[in-house]
């Protein structure tokens, strides 16, 4: 089914409860202005998407057409079905977890419902989110150390001699998952010193073996944490998070 059509694109502007940026801008990573804009929006669909034959799951827009790379000043949104981000939230999906935590100047629209789900981002956490992000980590450090990365961006090759952006986003990902496990937030932008070092990174200033090695020290971390030293539940809090979904839909129907 195709994501961008008219239909998908009202239902998401009329539901939305949440949208905001996601991307390199979010993470404080973007460099000498080459990143494009990522935006994640979360969005109640109509009753008949729930109980009837159609389906709404995610309406996507990118400035750019399909198989075309984003540059400077485009934009790639996506908003998903509050059902659909909630599933994947509560299974610790590292991207979908960003609009719990992203500062208010980075929120394009918000209603009392997104003010709520941002305030109950404890629920929603768990250990999971450690073994997604444990997870990601290792397949994209696999993937460099093989030479298995899919060439998306030759001219950092051609300058580096590696795709030193792919490199700061799989330490990153370690950066954050290990905040994540240790206190149950995530710091955006990210804090010093990290920041400094992964744009550092990104420009080609540490070498492809050291972001390698960074990236298996705190994979290292990330799995003792999952399995003894951090604070967050074994689960998430799967009825709370029901019942929340089946109040918000109910309300959102209610007033429309």
């Amino acid at each position: 089914m195709k994501h961008d059509n008219p239909e998908f694109a009202a239902i998401a502007e009329r539901g939305t409860i949440l949208r905001c940026q996601v991307g390199s801008g979010l993470h404080g990573t973007a460099v000498d202005g080459q990143d494009d804009r990522d935006e994640m929006g979360l969005c109640v669909e109509p009753a008949e998407y729930v109980s009837g034959l159609r389906r709404f799951e995610q309406y996507i827009f990118r400035t750019q057409p399909e198989g075309v790379r984003s540059g400077p000043g485009d934009l790639d949104l996506i908003v998903y079905s509050l059902r659909k981000w909630m599933r994947l939230a509560l299974t610790g999906n590292p991207t979908i977890l960003l609009p719990l935590f992203v500062p208010d100047h980075e929120i394009v629209r918000i209603s009392e419902l997104g003010h709520e789900l941002r305030a109950n981002a404890e629920r929603i956490l768990s250990r999971q989110a450690g073994l997604r992000f444990a997870g990601y980590l290792r397949t994209q450090r696999q993937r460099m150390l093989d030479g298995a990365i899919k060439v998306n961006r030759p001219e950092l090759i051609e300058k580096y001699g590696f795709d030193t952006k792919y490199a700061m986003h799989m330490v990153r990902l370690g950066v954050q998952g290990v905040e994540l496990l240790e206190t149950g937030r995530m710091t955006l932008p990210i804090a010093e010193p990290w920041l400094g070092w992964l744009r550092d990174l990104r420009r080609g200033k540490h070498t492809q073996q050291e972001a390698i090695d960074v990236a298996a020290e705190l994979e290292d971390r990330l799995e003792r944490l999952v399995l003894d030293t951090s604070p967050l539940p074994e689960q998430p809090d799967h009825a709370w998070a029901d019942q929340w979904l089946v109040r918000a839909y109910g309300q959102t129907w209610q007033a429309a």
